[in-house]
């Protein structure tokens, strides 16, 4: 990093924890004691302040990786200020600490970006301070920085995992990626994805080999063809099936396969994924939720994806190759008749978004899920053009990731979309300026929105006097 770059993103980075700071004291005075889903986290946080580790509310259903973390955090910070009485493990107390996590995140995509677009000379400094203060101000996981929810911390081992991993220290990535666990089991995905980046670099450096030595300069790993897949899948077996290549991938990752070789332990002892209420966090086959991730992907990044020439490209596409891209609308609608399912939650909460999207849009008429297909395609294929600078096999590695991350979930809820987005717009290629500004204003101002309706558009429920907030 140049002096004037980290000077720079040092400004930016103070500024935009300075302004945090102002919001979240705005928050907490406007909501002192906890909501939501801290109805829970807090209380088990403040037990394990209280030494009681024992102690576990059974309504919680991911591991107690938040609270001691923050444990971890505020006693030594209570002794060595002298805080004592109430202040100390408070519901704002609580929420500061995600407030650390959240500029750690920051730093995090930082340092992401700088390794990932290292090998683009064409992308100023400018430029990934600008993508890295964008990223930090994602609004789903933005808003969570004011609360005490597992997210931020969540999100920053992850990430802080995946960058070890792309700097080769996997011992130190599956340790963090342990860490990741404990804040949320599902984050397992992302270890076996540090492990799928591995395996992707060994299988795309064979598959060059592959081309040099058969001379075919019409074989390429990022072409799409039919023939070009179907070699590219026989090459894929026949190198997974060598023991000495299997040998050689299990000497790189053994710290990740240690890692799900415990989670897999876990799950066997605790008898599932979920700890606590598993009522309401069944596991299903929902692959809809696919089709929500792109289209959320495309909300959220509409100034590098929905641009006249993606729009003209995906003509150009669809009318080259009708008959693909008609197979692909029939399994969607099949996808969509088969597996659509309604949590409870989405119907009966109307205090997040989803909410309102679900009643806004899918519950207008019954055809609405169906008639969105076209609309999905083109998130479907604009997601994958923005991707097609990787490899295939780091491709195939994401998308398998991406599946395990979402399709389970029952729930439609946007921060089960967090993780993936990151990590899909990280490695997208650097957009113009100008684009870059625009992601940025449009995030501001949704932030700007979601702040004002949560602290100023209160309501209640007919029988309760609690005062209720919107939120993501």
């Amino acid at each position: 990093m140049e002096r004037r770059e980290a000077y720079g993103f040092s400004a930016v980075m103070s500024g935009a924890f300075l302004l945090s700071c102002l919001l979240f004291a705005a928050i907490n005075r406007h909501q002192r004691g906890p909501y939501m889903d801290e109805v829970f986290h807090v209380p088990q946080a403040q037990a394990y302040c209280h030494g009681r580790f024992l102690q576990w509310d059974p309504m919680i259903t991911t591991l107690p990786g938040l609270y001691l973390a923050s444990v971890g955090v505020v006693k030594p910070a209570a002794w060595l200020f002298g805080w004592t009485g109430s202040v100390v493990c408070s519901a704002a107390m609580l929420r500061f600490i995600n407030l650390l996590f959240s500029a750690g995140n920051f730093y995090l995509l930082y340092l992401l970006l700088y390794k990932i677009h290292q090998k683009n000379k064409a992308v100023s400094g400018f430029q990934r301070i600008m993508s890295a203060l964008t990223l930090a101000m994602f609004p789903t996981l933005y808003f969570f920085t004011f609360l005490y929810y597992t997210d931020p911390g969540s999100v920053f081992f992850t990430l802080f995992a995946y960058l070890m991993c792309l700097y080769g220290n996997h011992k130190t990535s599956a340790l963090l990626g342990f860490c990741g666990f404990m804040f949320r089991q599902t984050n397992i995905v992302w270890t076996v994805f540090c492990a799928g980046n591995v395996v992707a670099e060994k299988l795309n450096e064979a598959w060059k080999t592959e081309l040099q030595k058969k001379k075919d300069e019409k074989i390429s790993s990022r072409k799409g063809s039919f023939s070009d897949l179907i070699r590219i899948l026989r090459f894929l077996i026949e190198y997974l099936i060598s023991l000495k290549n299997l040998v050689t991938l299990t000497v790189l990752t053994w710290p990740y396969i240690i890692l799900v070789i415990v989670f897999f332990g876990f799950v066997f002892v605790n008898g599932g994924i979920v700890v606590g209420d598993r009522s309401s966090h069944e596991a299903c086959l929902h692959f809809p939720q696919l089709f929500y991730f792109l289209s959320f992907t495309g909300f959220f990044s509409f100034p590098h994806l929905l641009t006249p020439i993606k729009i003209r490209k995906f003509l150009l596409s669809l009318r080259k190759h009708p008959v693909q891209y008609s197979l692909i609308a029939v399994i969607s609608l099949f996808l969509i008749w088969k597996f659509t399912y309604i949590h409870k939650y989405l119907l009966a909460d109307n205090r997040h978004y989803t909410f309102y999207v679900w009643r806004k849009i899918f519950q207008r008429h019954e055809l609405v899920k169906y008639v969105l297909v076209p609309v999905y395609m083109f998130a479907g294929w604009t997601f994958a053009d923005a991707l097609k600078s990787k490899s295939i096999f780091w491709n195939l590695m994401y998308f398998v990731c991406l599946l395990a991350a979402t399709v389970p979930q029952k729930l439609l809820e946007f921060r089960y979309f967090i993780l993936p987005f990151l990590i899909y717009r990280l490695n997208i290629p650097f957009p113009s300026l100008y684009r870059q500004l625009l992601e940025l204003a449009f995030y501001i101002v949704v932030n700007a929105v979601t702040f004002y309706l949560f602290l100023n558009k209160t309501f209640q429920w007919p029988n309760s006097d609690e005062i209720q907030r919107f939120m993501w």
